[in-house]
C-alpha cells in the first residue's frame, strides 16, 4: 500500500524503519505473535475460460500470543475484519433481528499505538488454491492473485507465516466483493465531511481521531446514508468503494460507523501517515489521483458516481479524472459545506477557487450536482437522470439522522 515513487527511502523513512525494526524484535523475543489485521479486498469473477482476481489487503501485526481477552490484555486494535457480507434478502433479516454492532466505548489515540511487522512472510488462500505474498515495510499486504471466484461476497483466508520465536500467526477471514466482469456502474466515496461530520480544520483531523473519547461522537452527514440506499435500490449490484486520507488504523472504527449508519459495505482505501520514500509526511491529493487511476485501470468497463465535499481537493480531483477518463464517469456528487465548515476545512468561507474552476470543467463533460445534503443531493440527481425520478426508493428513516 505503499504510495513511495522513489526507490531511495528519505531519510526519515530509515529512521523510522530503525525504531519499527527495534521494537518488532523486542516484542517477537518476549512471545508477541505476528497477526493479520484484514481489510476489505475486491475482484473480477472468472468470465468463461478465463481467470478472474483479487486483491487483498491487510496489515500484519504484533499482539501477546496467549489470547488477549482471556489474559486481560487491552489490545483493541486486535479486531476482526466482518465476515463476507450475506446476500441482500438474508442480510436484511439478520440485521433487524441482531442490529447493528454497537460503536465502541474506545479511546480514539488507542487505534495508533500499534506495532506492524515488515517484510513478513503472508499465505493468502483463495478457493482452496494457497499463495504467497510478503508485507512492506509499514506491514501492509497489497497483492493480487488470480481466481476463479463467482460474482458477489467472498471470504478469503490470510495469515502470517513467520518462522521464530514467535510462529506465524492465525488465520483470519477477509472479505471480498467480486464484480462481475462486465459491471458497468459504481461509486466511489469520500469520508471525511461527505459521510462523517468531521468539523475541524482538515490539518487537525488526526488530532481528532486520536482525541475522541468515543466512536459514538462521530455524526454522519444528514441524509448521506438515504442516499447511497436509493443509489443501491436503482443500482443493486453496485460496488462501493471508500476513498479517505485517513490513516488505516482507523479503518475498524471506521467499518463499525458504516454498518451502525446503514452505508454499504465496501473496499476502504485509507493511507499509511508515516513517512515515505520521498518525504516526511504522504500527499493526500496523490494517494487519491492514484486510487482513482488504478480502479479506471483495472475497472476500465465502470463508469463511476463520485462523491466527494467542496471542503478541499475533492472537486479538482474529481475534475482531473473526469478530464483524462470522461468515458469512465457517470456524475460527480459534491457535498457543500457550509461557510463555517469552509472556513474550518481551509480558512475561507467559501470553496477554493481551484476546486471551483475544476467542478465547472467537469460540468462541461459530466453530470456535476451539488447540495448542502443527501436529500438535495437526490433531489439534484433525480433531475438530472441519474436516478430514476419516480419509482420505489429504499430509504429507511432511521437513516436520516443528522
Amino acid at each position: 500500500m505503499s504510495t513511495d515513487t522513489s526507490s531511495r527511502p528519505h531519510r526519515a523513512s530509515r529512521w523510522e524503519d530503525r525504531f519499527v525494526n527495534a521494537v518488532a524484535r523486542t516484542l517477537r523475543s518476549r512471545g508477541w505473535q505476528a497477526r493479520i489485521e484484514p481489510y476489505t479486498g475486491y475482484g473480477i469473477a472468472a468470465d468463461g475460460d478465463e481467470d478472474g482476481w483479487v486483491r487483498v489487503l491487510g496489515r500484519v501485526m504484533l499482539s501477546p500470543k496467549s489470547n488477549q481477552r482471556a489474559q486481560g490484555v487491552d489490545d483493541p486494535t486486535a479486531i476482526e475484519e466482518d465476515a463476507a457480507p450475506e446476500p441482500r434478502a438474508r442480510r436484511a433479516r439478520a440485521a433487524a433481528r441482531r442490529g447493528p454492532e454497537p460503536l465502541r466505548a474506545v479511546r480514539g489515540w488507542r487505534s495508533f499505538f500499534t506495532a506492524q511487522l515488515p517484510h513478513a512472510a503472508v499465505e493468502i488462500v483463495v478457493d482452496g488454491v494457497a499463495h504467497a505474498a510478503t508485507s512492506d515495510r509499514g506491514g501492509y499486504v497489497d497483492t493480487v492473485v488470480p481466481a476463479r471466484l463467482t460474482k458477489g461476497w467472498h471470504d478469503v483466508q490470510v495469515r502470517a507465516t513467520e518462522d521464530g520465536p514467535a510462529g506465524g500467526g492465525p488465520s483470519v477471514r477477509t472479505p471480498v466483493r467480486i464484480l462481475d466482469a462486465h459491471e458497468t456502474t459504481g461509486l466511489v466515496s469520500d469520508v471525511d465531511d461527505t459521510l462523517m461530520v468531521t468539523a475541524l480544520p482538515r490539518p487537525l483531523t488526526a488530532i481528532w481521531n486520536i482525541l475522541v473519547l468515543h466512536e459514538d461522537a462521530r455524526r454522519p452527514v444528514k441524509g448521506m446514508a438515504a442516499l447511497y440506499a436509493e443509489i443501491e435500490a436503482a443500482n443493486p449490484e453496485i460496488p462501493v468503494f471508500y476513498l479517505s486520507t485517513n490513516a488505516w488504523n482507523v479503518a475498524p472504527a471506521l467499518r463499525r460507523f458504516f454498518a451502525y449508519h446503514h452505508y454499504p459495505p465496501g473496499p476502504l482505501f485509507l493511507t499509511d501517515w508515516g513517512p515515505t520514500n520521498t518525504g516526511w509526511f504522504r500527499s493526500g491529493r496523490e494517494h487519491k489521483r492514484r486510487a482513482l487511476q488504478r480502479l479506471a485501470t483495472e475497472l476500465p468497463q465502470v463508469r463511476w458516481l463520485l462523491v466527494g465535499d467542496d471542503g478541499q481537493h475533492d472537486p479538482s480531483i474529481y475534475g482531473e479524472f473526469t478530464e483524462t477518463h470522461p468515458d469512465q464517469v457517470r456524475a460527480v456528487v459534491i457535498r457543500q459545506l457550509t461557510p463555517t465548515e469552509q472556513v474550518l476545512a481551509h480558512g475561507a468561507p467559501t470553496p477554493n477557487v481551484g476546486s471551483r474552476t475544476q467542478a465547472r470543467a467537469a460540468a462541461g463533460t459530466v453530470t456535476v450536482v451539488g447540495a448542502p445534503d443527501g436529500e438535495s443531493l437526490g433531489r439534484e440527481l433525480r433531475a438530472a437522470g441519474v436516478l430514476p425520478a419516480t419509482g420505489p426508493r429504499t430509504v429507511r428513516p432511521d437513516t436520516m439522522s443528522s
